[in-house]
């Protein structure tokens, strides 16, 4: 499983035998990030204004779902540019 960020959407790829699905929402339709953090995974949750599910990931690295939270704020806020991240 793997969450990309980038200056428009953030999106959520799960491989499957034959493919992949694939979950997004508009950076701009970001309404919060949530991290729940155990003793070594996180899991982050994603929701959204337009009333989607929310996009929610297990099992990634601390750092990582930090990272992927700062990733969104930072585009929200146009604060850097563009470039993406997955984990």
């Amino acid at each position: 499983m793997r969450i990309a960020v980038t200056p428009e959407r953030v999106s959520r790829v799960k491989p499957r035998l034959l493919g992949s699905d694939e979950e997004s929402i508009s950076i701009s339709q970001v309404a919060s990030v949530s991290i729940r953090t155990g003793l070594i995974w996180a899991t982050i949750q994603i929701d959204s204004t337009g009333g989607t599910d929310p996009i929610v990931s297990h099992g990634h690295r601390k750092e990582d779902a930090q990272r992927i939270r700062d990733l969104i704020e930072q585009f929200q806020q146009g604060r850097i540019a563009p470039q993406s991240t997955g984990s």
